[in-house]
């Protein structure tokens, strides 16, 4: 039973809007959470139940009467009397609100907007609970288990490990203050990141002046500056920025990085063109296995992740397999939950991969790679937003969102050293 789900999709009347503008109270989600929660104690113990507490509650979009929500449960623990659920509402159908356009004009919304989450504890009595222990929790004696030890089952007990993409090489200083460009900016914002939750940084460098570089002389400056600040592990980008040569895109790794990014196949990337051909790849590849990095197979479209299992079967890379499946770019694979479960589901069974989305796909794409066994990337270079205009101060409170959200389903997210052991890197 741990994993099963409720869903409730409602239209909010104009009997539900409390504030100027038809803006609706959020005790009304709220109100939504209490109903799932109660449908989902039905299903395991026969009972209503109660609900004792939130850990958790977060409003983060606002709902308006006219707009259909679906908002949806999931059981993550359950223990003598208490069950941990996770919950969700999203804006499915949205009133438009147009000036020139009648009262009644509406639009389903082609992304859900998420209007709240929210994780609490209901409490069933033990002798209210009419269904037997062995029904969702097989193997496990019937009857009442010794007080001391409550049977809690985690959603998925592996450590997350976290990388954080502080600099990337399209943002700029005009988009956001809180780009760090040099060597020390750079290692501040990597020791906020580790404390955060961060056990990888991913590496772009930086001149003076902001402009990119691949330059092997930068990198070392940055590299032992974080190295001085935190353990960390370095991955440099061999991506560089786009129209880099590929000796310039491979200039970090005379740095010996402990890991580099290794992008499998050409996209549109925007209204450039990332070429990445098959030659070249094989190259970069070669360049990593020499210096001793592991790679990052960065799977920007399905059929990148089949090249990197050509790499495999050729002998150009080896185990440990780690994919980073991109989602979002324009002119790449979107960012929906349907194509992470199908690149997934093409990866060997010992291979670890991880989901890196851009803008507002970030948190919705990391949360729910989270909740399927993966690891996740989050930080400036992909996203500068903690919410809808409001800039992230850094990359650090996007680590911290995802370490709390990790830890709110019993994931504890990995530091350094224990990333090693995941990804088989040698320890420092």
């Amino acid at each position: 039973m741990i994993g099963t789900t409720a869903t409730l999709r409602v239209r909010i009347g104009a009997h539900d809007a409390h504030y100027a503008g038809e803006l609706v109270d959020g005790s009304r989600v709220l109100a939504l959470f209490g109903d799932l929660a109660t449908e989902l104690l039905i299903r395991l113990d026969g009972d209503e139940g109660l609900f004792r507490a939130y850990e958790a509650v977060e409003f983060v979009a606002p709902v308006y009467a006219g707009d259909f929500l679906e908002a949806v449960a999931e059981l993550c623990s359950v223990g003598n009397t208490s069950r941990r659920i996770r919950f969700e509402a999203r804006k499915v159908i949205s009133n438009v609100r147009a000036s020139g356009l009648p009262p009644s004009a509406a639009e389903a919304l082609a992304s859900p907007i998420v209007v709240a989450r929210a994780v609490g504890t209901c409490v069933v009595p033990k002798e209210l609970q009419r269904r037997p222990r062995e029904l969702y929790m097989p193997g496990l004696p019937i009857g009442s288990p010794p007080a001391a030890e409550p049977l809690v089952t985690p959603v998925v007990g592996e450590d997350v490990v976290l990388t954080a993409a502080i600099v990337g090489a399209e943002l700029t200083r005009a988009q956001t203050p809180y780009l760090p460009i040099t060597p020390d900016e750079m290692a501040d914002e990597a020791a906020r990141c580790r404390e955060a939750g961060a056990a990888i940084i991913h590496l772009h460098a930086r001149n003076h002046d902001g402009s990119n570089t691949q330059a092997s002389e930068r990198y070392a400056e940055i590299i032992d500056a974080i190295r001085r600040r935190c353990d960390c592990i370095v991955q440099a980008s061999t991506g560089g920025a786009v129209g880099m040569s590929l000796d310039e895109r491979t200039g970090p790794l005379a740095c010996a990085p402990e890991m580099a990014t290794l992008n499998c196949g050409s996209i549109n990337f925007g209204n450039d063109v990332f070429v990445n051909s098959r030659p070249d790849i094989r190259k970069i590849a070669g360049k990593i296995r020499s210096a001793g990095a592991i790679p990052e197979l960065e799977c920007y479209e399905v059929g990148h992740v089949e090249e990197a299992l050509a790499l495999v079967a050729e002998g150009a890379i080896g185990s440990p397999l780690h994919f980073q499946f991109v989602l979002g770019v324009k002119g790449a694979i979107p960012a929906r939950e349907d194509v992470v479960l199908f690149l997934r589901s093409l990866l060997p069974g010992d291979a670890t991969w991880a989901v890196a989305a851009t803008g507002r796909f970030q948190q919705p794409m990391t949360e729910l790679a989270i909740r399927l066994g993966g690891h996740a990337r989050v930080g400036l270079e992909d996203n500068i937003y903690l919410s809808k205009g409001v800039l992230a101060e850094g990359s650090a409170p996007l680590v911290a969102r995802a370490s709390a959200y990790a830890r709110s389903i019993g994931r504890a997210p990995a530091d350094p050293a224990r990333a090693r052991q995941l990804l088989q890197i040698a320890p420092r």
